[in-house]
């Protein structure tokens, strides 16, 4: 089980929409809110996005889970219009099990974010 997963960004005001939109679509909340660091989760905080240190270049992806497909494809559109970049579109990936579905974004920093249903 992961506790929780932070992310440095350059602009937090530039990215705190885009992970609104991708994040709101998956039925998250912020749960943080301050001039260095937002927060969100459903129950409690897990994720943020922190101002505090100065960004460097990204490694690995962060993948945060779907309850159904629309939910993937609203994630996904949400985070484009909100400033991110495609980084593979939302659809089936066998080649991670039967049932998986996932799409692929690049956040405002180049993070890579994915959204996924089904079996990791």
């Amino acid at each position: 089980m992961i506790h929780h997963v932070s992310v440095e960004v350059a602009e937090l005001e530039r990215s705190a929409p885009f992970y609104d939109a991708v994040l709101g679509a998956l039925g998250w909340r912020r749960h943080i809110d301050t001039d260095e660091v937002i927060a969100w989760g459903i129950v409690r905080p897990v994720f943020f996005a922190s101002s505090r240190r100065p960004q460097g270049p990204g490694g690995g992806h962060i993948c945060f889970t779907a309850n159904a497909i629309p939910a993937v494809k609203a994630s996904w559109e949400g985070g484009l219009a909100a400033g991110g970049t495609d980084d593979g579109a939302p659809g089936p990936r066998p080649e991670y099990g039967g049932s998986y579905y996932s799409a692929y974004l690049l956040d405002p920093d180049g993070h890579r974010v994915e959204i996924a249903v089904g079996p990791s």
